[in-house]
C-alpha cells in the first residue's frame, strides 16, 4: 500500500501528465486527456496502483468498469486486487445474454449494458472508471451490478470534477479519487 507521501508524488505526476484539451469535444468544455500518462509507463503504473489501494483491504473479487477509458485502468486496478474484469459496454457490444440500464443525461439519455453472469450475489465489487463528471454513468453502472445481485463497495476514479455533481449523486457510497480538479 501506498504510504501518504508516495501518494502525493503520484498525483502531483498525473495531474502533469494529464493535459487540458480546451472546446473539446465541443465549445466551452476543457477535456481532460490522460493520454500523456498512459504513454508513461512508470506513471501509469503507480496510478492504477494507487486507485487500487484504498480498497485493498475491502475483499475485492470484481472490478466492473465503464466503456471505454475505464478499461485501461479498471484491467490493472483488477490485477492488483487479485480480482475478476468486467467490463460495462455500449448495446449490442458483448455477445452472451445482458442487463441493461438506461440512464438520464442532459440532453437525452444513454444505456449501459453488463453480461448477466458477470457477478454472483456474493461479489465485493469496485466501479472504475476515469473521471467523476455528473455521476450519471457511474450511478447506472451501479444499478446494474446490483441488478445481478451483487454488492458495490465502492467506487474509484482518477480523476473527481470538484464543480459537478457526481458526488453527490452517488451518495454515502465509497467514493476515491486520485485527483480533483
Amino acid at each position: 500500500m501506498a504510504t501518504a507521501q508516495a501518494s502525493e508524488d503520484v498525483a502531483t505526476t498525473a495531474r502533469r501528465l494529464i493535459r487540458d484539451i480546451p472546446d473539446y469535444p465541443k465549445p466551452g468544455i476543457i477535456f481532460k486527456d490522460i493520454t500523456p500518462l498512459l504513454a508513461n509507463p512508470a506513471a501509469f503504473q503507480a496510478t492504477t496502483d494507487a486507485m487500487a489501494a484504498p480498497f485493498a483491504t475491502a475483499g475485492i473479487s470484481h472490478v466492473v468498469a465503464i466503456e471505454s477509458r475505464g478499461f485501461i485502468l479498471g484491467a490493472p486496478v483488477a490485477q492488483r486486487l487479485g480480482a475478476a474484469f468486467v467490463p460495462v459496454r455500449k448495446p449490442g457490444k458483448l455477445p452472451a445474454a445482458t442487463n441493461r440500464e438506461t440512464y438520464d443525461l442532459e440532453y437525452g439519455t444513454d444505456t449501459l449494458e453488463i453480461h448477466a453472469d458477470a457477478c454472483t450475489a456474493d461479489a465485493r465489487v469496485l466501479i472504475v472508471d476515469d473521471v467523476l463528471a455528473t455521476g450519471g454513468t457511474a450511478d447506472a453502472t451501479r444499478r446494474l451490478v446490483e441488478s445481478l445481485g451483487a454488492h458495490v463497495e465502492g467506487f474509484s476514479f482518477l480523476i473527481a470534477l470538484s464543480f459537478l455533481p457526481g458526488r453527490q449523486r452517488l451518495g454515502a457510497r465509497r467514493v476515491e479519487s486520485l485527483l480533483t480538479f
